[in-house]
């Protein structure tokens, strides 16, 4: 009983953890003055996506390769159709060109990447089929490419107002420094709690790691982006709405997995093909609402809907795969 308690403890740990690292993350950004696309693709998407890299990095070295591969997969579909879904019905997302031909492109380009690395028996014929210790390099090389791509762009100025305001900044860190180590340990202990109350939940109700991963873990550590992209767009910033989801898929594919396999080579089940398929196509889904229909470089509210309606199709399909396995 009390590891079901502290599964769910967890989870407040996680989110309230990650919440507080994003407040000083952001705090340092605003310092330095970059731009608000960014700050979503790179700060926010960085903090938001803390708990999958924190539970990963527990599954990974307790052998529950079906449960971090599955809390990336089921993460990154719930940014794209759940979380953006549910941002666009709120208020339209309307982001620039270059910000869809690069970094909504590089996002199908991960997920296309990802599903060739983990086919290994069906493209290369290879007894183990997963992610090992190369790819995990291969991926991580992407995030840093990443990474110098997207600051290599960027111009950082700071503000007036910002000049103003750099004492009393400088006079709040301390502060910024205990909330991030608050922040720290309660991801840490959260992400242990966790995974170790997911494995045995998934063998009490007799499912799979991979079911519990893709669900409940999934949707659990998606929390942080749903809040941060909400409150974003609330307040009319769908930069950082958008960089936000993109960057967290970019993040949890090319870093999360890639230290996961790094720590630990992952097994991969061929049951999680098709969850695989849905992360390509989730990824795609975007790209094109973007490119093709009435509204150019914007999903709409009405697609919004649509988001949201594939993501309970996908989750109710989950569900039954997950008890037909179990």
């Amino acid at each position: 009983m009390l590891t079901y308690i502290l599964f769910f403890v967890g989870f407040i740990l996680l989110i309230r953890g990650a919440e507080w690292l994003i407040d000083g993350a952001s705090v340092l950004a605003q310092k330095i003055g970059i731009s608000d696309l960014i700050v979503g693709l790179t700060v926010v998407a960085f903090g938001t996506s803390l708990p999958e890299l924190i539970v990963n990095i527990f599954a990974s070295s307790s052998d529950a390769g079906d449960l971090a591969i599955g809390n990336v997969l089921g993460s990154n579909i719930a940014n794209i159709l759940l979380i953006i879904g549910i941002t666009a019905i709120i208020h339209p997302l309307t982001v620039h060109r270059n910000t869809v031909w690069r970094e909504i492109i590089f996002n199908v380009m991960a997920a296309c990447m990802l599903a060739v690395l983990v086919a290994d028996t069906i493209i290369r014929g290879s007894e183990f089929s997963g992610l090992d210790k190369t790819d995990g390099i291969i991926l991580m090389s992407y995030f840093v490419i990443f990474l110098y791509y997207t600051f290599g762009r960027t111009t950082f100025t700071q503000s007036k107002s910002q000049a103003n305001t750099k004492t009393q900044s400088n006079a709040a860190i301390p502060n910024t420094v205990v909330k991030i180590l608050i922040g720290a340990t309660g991801l840490f202990f959260g992400g242990q709690w966790i995974v170790n109350g997911a494995i045995k939940f998934a063998s009490l109700i007799g499912v799979s790691d991979a079911f519990i991963g893709l669900t409940i873990v999934a949707v659990g550590t998606s929390l942080p982006e749903l809040a941060a992209s909400i409150i974003a767009v609330r307040k009319k910033n769908v930069d950082i709405a958008v960089g936000n989801a993109v960057g967290s898929n970019l993040f949890n594919i090319f870093w999360v997995l890639g230290l996961s396999s790094f720590i630990k080579p992952l097994p991969f089940s061929d049951k999680l093909l098709p969850d695989v398929a849905m992360v390509v196509f989730a990824a795609a889904f975007l790209f094109g609402s973007m490119v093709v229909g009435r509204y150019r470089h914007q999903v709409s509210r009405p697609e919004g809907y649509v988001f949201v309606s594939l993501y309970v199709a996908y989750l109710a399909y989950a569900v039954y795969a997950g008890v037909i396995s179990g």
